[in-house]
């Protein structure tokens, strides 16, 4: 079983901008989906970020068989198949045969992303606003009590800002971790409207594999 501790983005946000430590608490499934739906649920004409989709990327339904029948596209070289051109990694990061067993990007694929203790991996910067809320991704343990503290970065005017969204504990067999907020919104809000932001995830106590990075455009 994956344990997901989530801090709001909006809480995230005020953290950052006084530049206190940021204290993670961990939030059932319905709470994430209500503050979700407040989001969403703002007038139209109030809205301070752009909700239009950012690309035109092939959408499908990678999570149904796990009861999310939500509509997902895949991140740049999210499926760590060929090549990662894109990608940034730091410390033993590396592509490794094995993949997740479910083939939801259409086939059983042959790599993933190995992560030891203290390596990270960035994505490619791609365009986000308020309509991706959320992402998820396959990952499981390469040792017991691994943990992986999953960030995203943005590009503003005022340079690069990374927030934390949470840290996955992670399971010894190849799972789903539940949704993660994308912080989308915060983004919108520090750019003036549409993002270019990048998932960062960190290896912080032993050895993780990470695969299929998908990210929710709300397009349904």
């Amino acid at each position: 079983m994956f344990s997901y501790h989530l801090s709001s983005p909006l809480t995230l946000t005020r953290r950052w901008l006084s530049r206190r430590p940021v204290l993670s608490i961990v939030l059932a499934s319905a709470s994430a989906s209500l503050a979700l739906t407040t989001f969403s649920a703002a007038p139209a004409g109030a809205a301070l970020v752009s909700t239009g989709a950012c690309s035109n990327a092939a959408l499908t339904q990678p999570f149904a068989r796990w009861g999310d029948s939500n509509t997902y596209e895949l991140a740049p070289g999210g499926g760590f198949e060929g090549t990662l051109s894109g990608w940034t990694l730091g410390g033993a990061a590396a592509q490794v045969a094995g993949s997740e067993p479910y083939g939801v990007t259409g086939s059983v694929g042959s790599s993933s992303l190995a992560l030891s203790a203290g390596a990270s991996a960035q994505s490619p910067f791609v365009c986000v606003n308020a309509s991706y809320p959320t992402f998820r991704f396959f990952a499981r343990n390469g040792s017991p009590l691994s943990t992986v503290l999953v960030q995203v970065v943005y590009k503003t005017v005022l340079g690069s800002v990374a927030l934390p969204l949470g840290t996955v504990a992670l399971s010894d067999q190849w799972q789903p971790t539940p949704p993660m907020l994308t912080g989308s919104i915060v983004g919108g809000l520090l750019s003036g409207g549409t993002a270019q932001a990048a998932l960062r995830f960190t290896a912080l106590t032993g050895a993780s594999r990470i695969d299929d990075v998908f990210v929710d455009p709300r397009m349904r």
